[in-house]
């Protein structure tokens, strides 16, 4: 295969990429609060069994267990429906994160990430 050729990254990938960025930035300000938070990525959230069907869908879910351990969990295809290009994904993508993180740490979303 000839070097030239640019490497194809699929939308998934490509989102995947988004949540690492915006990962990686809040783990150098919050290494050790996020030491034991699981980030992954979900095409769609749950249907909830008895949910209200006017109820909006969420972007991630925060979800923790007794031992203290956390799992944030961004879901791709509502933060891709409500976006209208790359540059508007990644911010909604940072945004949520920062959301989440913020949930967990019992803080407000502007002191996770001061810079942005």
């Amino acid at each position: 295969m000839p070097a030239d050729l640019p490497v194809f990254r699929s939308r998934a990938q490509a989102f995947d990429d988004l949540v690492l960025d915006a990962v990686e930035r809040l783990e150098r300000l919050w290494a050790r609060e996020l030491a034991n938070v699981d980030f992954l990525v979900e095409d769609v959230p749950p249907v909830p069994r008895h949910g209200n069907p006017t109820e909006t869908i969420p972007f991630s879910r925060l979800e923790t267990d007794p031992a203290g351990r956390a799992r944030i969990i961004v879901y791709r295809r509502p933060v891709e429906i409500r976006t209208k290009d790359p540059d508007e994904m990644a911010l909604l993508v940072h945004e949520t994160v920062v959301e989440e993180v913020a949930n967990l740490l019992g803080v407000e979303p502007e002191s996770v990430d001061p810079e942005n």
